[in-house]
């Protein structure tokens, strides 16, 4: 009789047992990530000045360094000259046009008096027919000498395209850093040549990470976007709580990545979704994490 019931007792505490680990297991596991962007070169020449140093906070808009633009400078200086000696020869030609158009504008005032006086019979219609045929003769003196000034006038436009184009490029120079962010990689040094599109550094910002977890089809009805979930790493012995928020769900399955601590996760088909989580500072990129969707009763 004593032994059946030890059976017994032994049999509840079994049940017990087991029921109490089908509850400690996460609904979801997974490594967390951040976006991370590759900061690259504008322009071609010697780094001059190069500020930063992997693990360094930047803020955006904030500068960094820049390249030599001497060579662009000078360029520059070379086209401004060109355009002050190609304004100095039109100087005649479009002081002509000026004066033109003054003409033009006393005899349009001339006119507008004539045909005052004609509503009032104190005009005659070959004084108006006089005043039209002076008006048509300075328009077609204008144009004349307009189209006689236009290769100056659209190489003058062609300089001024120029001065903008290695404008833009000297801006380019300047290496700004667009985003608040953390140095991740740092991937050339001061004095080194750069080329446009060669990568200068890595940034990311790690305000915020993102757990990208994995779970099976029948946790998928558990979870919706913008639901909060727990979410646990290590910290010595214990696990770290932090609470996330679930920004993405997959639309289709996948097989589980190798990432996957659990070997019999791997061969299954699961969903990956993407958990914002506030970082205070232990999180890292590819730190592996745990997910435990919230009961609620």
């Amino acid at each position: 009789m004593k032994t059946l019931k030890l059976i017994a007792a032994i049999s509840i505490i079994t049940s017990t047992l087991i029921s109490c680990n089908t509850n400690t297991k996460a609904d979801g596991y997974g490594n967390f990530e951040a976006t991370e962007i590759t900061i690259s070169s504008e322009s071609n020449g010697k780094l001059i000045q190069f500020i930063i140093e992997e693990g360094q906070t930047l803020k955006s808009n904030h500068f960094v360094g820049y390249i030599d633009s001497i060579p662009l400078a000078l360029k520059k200086e070379q086209l401004l000259v060109s355009k002050n000696v190609i304004s100095a020869k039109s100087k005649g030609v479009l002081s002509q046009i000026s004066v033109l158009k003054s003409q033009l504008k006393t005899t349009l005032i001339s006119k507008n008096r004539i045909e005052n006086l004609l509503k009032e019979n104190a005009g005659t219609q070959q004084q108006l027919d006089d005043i039209n045929g002076k008006i048509d003769v300075i328009n077609q003196q204008i144009k004349s000498v307009e189209i006689q000034n236009s290769p100056v006038i659209n190489e003058l436009k062609n300089i001024d395209v120029q001065i903008q184009q290695i404008e833009d490029q000297l801006q380019k120079c300047q290496i700004i850093n667009p985003i608040n962010g953390t140095v991740l990689v740092k991937y050339t040094e001061p004095n080194e040549i750069t080329s446009f599109g060669k990568p200068l550094y890595k940034i990311a910002d790690l305000s915020t990470m993102l757990l990208r977890a994995y779970v099976n089809e029948k946790q998928l009805s558990s979870i919706k976007i913008g639901q909060e979930v727990t979410v646990k790493i290590d910290d010595n012995e214990e696990m770290k709580n932090y609470i996330g928020t679930i920004t993405w769900i997959a639309s289709e399955a996948e097989f589980t990545p190798k990432i996957i601590q659990t070997k019999e996760e791997r061969v299954n088909l699961v969903y990956a979704v993407k958990i914002s989580v506030k970082n205070d500072g232990d999180l890292k990129i590819g730190m592996p994490a745990e997910m435990w969707i919230n009961q609620t009763n």
